[in-house]
């Protein structure tokens, strides 16, 4: 009886959750669909999603979060320049790159670099429960001695728009793959 019982326990939250929706996609296909959506080039959505997932698998960050932030950042276009010189698809400033050991020019690089910045940021703040990833999410845009000096999110505008940019993306990303 208590064997049956423990079965049981353990079949619930499959029986509860139910099977996947048909439109349900692997992390691969999703991404791939929505480099191909915003760029257009085929052999870009080929790659990009290989390169995110790598990154998050070396890194162990939450391969929906790095690619809401490129997709923040720069629509996934590798050549991007700010008018403040951040580079490449994770916008890494020239200082933060050379901190971090990589190349920002280098589309491989720049992913690695900005998914090591943004898991010493998820890291930093992860004692701040629900607010973690807000927190890290603006530590990347402005660095974290804005969000300490203010306790949170800066009153920055731009900051406060990519965070919420960056939680659309992330939230449309992870009901596709029901993630």
């Amino acid at each position: 009886m208590k064997m049956i019982l423990i079965l049981l326990l353990f079949m619930v939250p499959c029986y509860v959750s139910g099977p996947r929706p048909a439109e349900a996609a692997d992390l691969y296909t999703v991404i791939h669909d929505d480099v191909m959506n915003q760029t257009g080039n085929a052999q870009l959505a080929d790659w990009m999603p290989q390169a995110i997932l790598y990154a998050a698998s070396v890194y162990n960050v939450d391969p929906i979060l790095i690619c809401a932030l490129i997709k923040e950042e720069t629509r996934y276009q590798l050549g991007a320049v700010s008018s403040a010189g951040a580079i490449g698809p994770m916008q890494l400033m020239p200082d933060t790159a050379a901190s971090l050991g990589v190349d920002p020019y280098n589309p491989l690089e720049n992913i690695l670099g900005g998914t090591s910045y943004i898991a010493t940021e998820l890291n930093k703040y992860a004692s701040c429960g629900d607010y973690a990833a807000t927190y890290a999410i603006a530590a990347y845009g402005c660095g974290s001695a804005a969000v300490d000096r203010y306790w949170g999110v800066p009153p920055y505008p731009e900051i406060q728009h990519a965070i919420q940019v960056i939680s659309q993306f992330y939230g449309e990303l992870a009901t596709a793959t029901q993630y």
